[in-house]
């Protein structure tokens, strides 16, 4: 059985005004502006479409109605599976899973109060961590493995978390050689092409360049991916007065197009493919032009990116829970909740970068992985809301107990009392005298215990049949 996910949906920062005002502009940029397409492949493929193309400036214009056509031809919940069924995710409507995202290139050991390059062996260790929290849903594979050539990027890094976890793996991919080893060990370890198809464990990632246009690598890249069954994700960076208008409306309208640049061929390569829609804008610090990413603006436009997703009935991936700070502190805390709150709350399929990423998104943290999974327990807790019918009510119990009285015993407590409320499993609740007796930690003390704990416990790796096969058959493999 698939995760479905908690209902969001509750917050709305658009109205379906606005809905519908984003949605005409962008239809209008798409039809009358148009894209450029740098992948030759890419740009047959829109002009076959039905796209009105300006071949020497590699510039596509595609009709309102032949935008609406392709949008419709994807599928409206897009099943994405762990290599065991409890961790199958049911993307679609406004339901919400959360984890982790990338790729940063460092990793913060707060520890050491050091900055350093990630390694393929810190994926591996992040990878574990994932798979013993809870709350990270889906394990994007979220550090690049500096000590790697490119060409090896792309399977290792693959490797490293299906070998790693039995969660959904997604990630970005940077060559044809690499997309073509991934699908073939995905398929090794499904058992086939058509029980992959059947059962996607692995999703890649093929990203527009705002604004509006089709890079040739990744449109290159869609087509292998997208004919092998392999969920597509397509999300867009627009940034607030950099590439896109500083206004939060002029940042959507140039996100809508973006991904839907990638929607569209998609359903050009194959009616029906699983694509899923995506955003990573965020603002722009007009001071000195660098990337922001844990400000309340980001929150509110992913937000609003997700309403237009339940707009244009595709999954969507949303961006959400990174922090600027450079240490584990309360700017850490705070941005990475609200801006998860915001998307959850809003009905984003999949929130990306929700755990572990810090510094602009350039930096990795093992503990900050931890905490954030306590922060994403409690803003799915909110995302529930709260239950009102006859049973959560309790008229009974109250008429039962009366003025005075107490709940404490009452069978309405015991069978409420775990479900009803979230159970930290890091912040501490403890009177202080208690919390001094215990050694008086703080939450980077506790996060980094249970760091060690999880990487201390025994390591989970793919069937020894299997591994040996992928290990044999496909080479430059770090295993």
């Amino acid at each position: 059985m698939s995760n479905k996910g908690v209902e969001g949906g509750s917050y709305k920062p658009l109205t379906e005004e606005s809905i519908n005002k984003i949605h005409q502009s962008a239809m209008q940029i798409i039809e009358e502006v148009g894209f450029q397409v740098n992948s030759e492949a890419a740009m047959g493929l829109f002009e076959k479409g039905g796209a009105k193309v300006d071949i020497e400036n590699r510039i596509a214009r595609v009709p309102e109605s032949k935008v609406m056509e392709l949008i419709n031809m994807a599928p409206a919940e897009i099943n994405l599976c762990g290599q065991e069924e409890k961790h199958d995710l049911l993307l679609g409507g406004p339901r919400v899973h959360a984890g982790t995202g990338g790729t940063a290139l460092y990793i913060w050991d707060q520890r050491k109060g050091e900055k350093r390059h990630a390694t393929l062996e810190d994926l591996k260790d992040i990878a574990r961590l994932a798979d013993g929290l809870d709350n990270i849903h889906l394990f994007m594979l979220c550090t690049y493995p500096n000590d790697l050539p490119v060409e090896e990027v792309d399977i290792n890094r693959f490797f490293a978390g299906l070998d790693n976890t039995t969660k959904h793996i997604m990630g970005g991919v940077y060559t044809p050689e690499g997309v073509q080893q991934v699908i073939k060990m995905a398929e090794m370890i499904a058992g086939s092409p058509e029980e992959l198809r059947k059962r996607p464990i692995i999703s890649m990632i093929t990203c527009a360049i705002s604004p509006m246009i089709l890079d040739k690598s990744y449109g290159d890249l869609a087509r292998p991916i997208v004919e092998a069954g392999i969920p597509l994700v397509v999300p867009a960076e627009p940034l607030t007065g950099a590439t896109s208008p500083v206004t939060l409306a002029g940042n959507l309208v140039i996100q809508v197009v973006d991904s839907l640049m990638g929607v569209m061929l998609s359903q050009l390569i194959k009616e029906g493919a699983p694509v899923i829609y995506g955003s990573v804008a965020t603002s722009t610090d007009l001071s000195d032009l660098k990337y922001l990413a844990g400000t309340v603006e980001s929150g509110l436009v992913n937000a609003g990116a997700a309403q237009m997703a339940q707009f244009y009935k595709i999954p969507y991936y949303a961006t959400g829970g990174m922090t600027d700070s450079k240490v584990l502190d309360s700017q850490s805390g705070y941005e990475s909740a609200i801006t998860s709150t915001l998307c959850a709350l809003a009905g984003a399929n999949f929130i990306h970068d929700a755990a572990g990423l810090m510094e602009f998104a350039m930096s990795m943290s093992e503990e900050k992985l931890v905490i954030d999974n306590e922060i994403l327990g409690m803003v799915m807790r909110a995302v529930e809301g709260i239950r009102v019918d006859d049973e959560s009510i309790g008229l009974d119990v109250i008429k039962k107990t009366g003025p005075g009285g107490n709940f404490v015993t009452t069978n309405h407590t015991r069978r409420f009392m775990r479900k009803e409320h979230y159970t930290p499993t890091l912040s501490d609740k403890d009177f202080r005298e208690d919390w001094e007796t215990k050694g008086s930690k703080d939450t980077f003390q506790r996060a980094a215990e249970r760091v060690d704990e999880i990487l201390a416990g025994p390591a989970r790796n793919l069937p020894t049949e299997v591994r040996g096969r992928i290990l044999s058959e496909i080479q430059n493999i770090k295993g």
